[in-house]
């Protein structure tokens, strides 16, 4: 099932499908680590959700929701 990792609940896991967005927000999620088939888990959310922490290629990264909703996820 496909959705975007802003929509994941803690302990969800997915690959990521594609990265969309601005110039500026792609490249920096690149970056990242945030690649095409890069796996993440949703470790931490805030209360109000903003901002999130995943696990990326073996290490934490903490996202905004803004950024998130550029990453489009294949649930595992």
């Amino acid at each position: 099932m496909e959705k975007k990792l802003s929509e994941f609940n803690i302990g969800d896991e997915g690959i990521v499908k594609s990265v969309s967005g601005e110039g500026r927000i792609r490249r920096r999620l690149f970056d990242m680590g945030i690649t095409p088939t890069a796996k993440i888990v949703m470790r931490k959310l805030a209360p109000l959700g903003d901002p999130m922490e995943v696990t990326v290629r073996g290490y934490e990264l903490t996202l905004r929701k803004t950024e998130a909703e550029c990453v489009v996820m294949e649930t595992i």
